[in-house]
């Protein structure tokens, strides 16, 4: 059998389901697609902004309360009250700031998969993959109110979708190609290089097979000859 790696490069994945597919596989380095991890980062990133979003305030607004609500409590000095009214507004800031991290870490990471799988799936990155995404994900979340929350839902996201993908179009345009269109570019360039060196070997076994033939039929021929 032929070692390892000698057969011929898989060829180029052809339809949309095999683009897709790619996303969640590593490569030959073991790693993940820029994709792939561009959705972890912005899962992360999300969840960072969900949390001073909905935690910086709650702080404030539990502290300020504290404050109110203790004027008549005894504190043994002010850095005691000052340090009640800090885990006062830290219990909340936790709280909701958890509240909030999830949800929007959530809508960003099931907005980026949907958007991202059908930019791989169709092989083109359009604002209508993100209007698309924007609406599945906001119906998502809003399902659980029915008929009309849904519809809510379906507006909302793509009203988020739209601005949304029209921001980072731009950005594609300023840096000359898409992530898909970089992908594929870089996914042809390796697979022609690897062509190449394939065939680079073929053509090297098939001269040491010629030469080996040739070394082994020249004892032959002596003999023959002193026959």
């Amino acid at each position: 059998g032929a070692p390892a790696g000698f057969g011929r490069p898989a060829p180029l994945p052809q339809t949309g389901w095999e683009r897709l597919s790619e996303l969640w596989r590593r490569d030959e380095q073991q790693q993940f697609p820029e994709e792939t991890l561009n959705i972890a980062k912005s899962a992360f990133t999300a969840g960072v902004v969900g949390w001073l979003y909905g935690g910086l305030p709650a702080f404030v607004s539990a502290r300020k309360a504290f404050i109110e609500s203790s004027h008549g409590e005894i504190f043994q000095n002010r850095a005691d009250a000052v340090q009640s009214a800090h885990r006062a507004g830290l219990r909340s800031f936790i709280r909701y700031g958890w509240r909030w991290s999830w949800r929007v870490a959530a809508f960003a990471t099931i907005f980026n998969v949907v958007s991202t799988g059908l930019s791989a799936y169709r092989d083109k990155t359009t604002i209508s993959n993100f209007a698309a995404a924007g609406a599945f994900t906001g119906a998502l979340f809003r399902m659980h109110l029915g008929l009309q929350g849904l519809v809510g839902g379906i507006v909302f996201g793509s009203a988020f979708g739209v601005p949304a993908g029209g921001l980072l179009m731009a950005m594609y345009g300023l840096a000359g190609e898409t992530l898909q269109e970089k992908r594929s570019r870089e996914r042809r360039e390796l697979y022609e290089q690897k062509l190449a060196e394939w065939q680079s070997r073929l053509s090297m076994t098939e001269i040491l097979g010629q030469t080996e033939n040739n070394a082994q039929g020249r004892p032959e021929m002596e003999k023959a000859r002193e026959l």
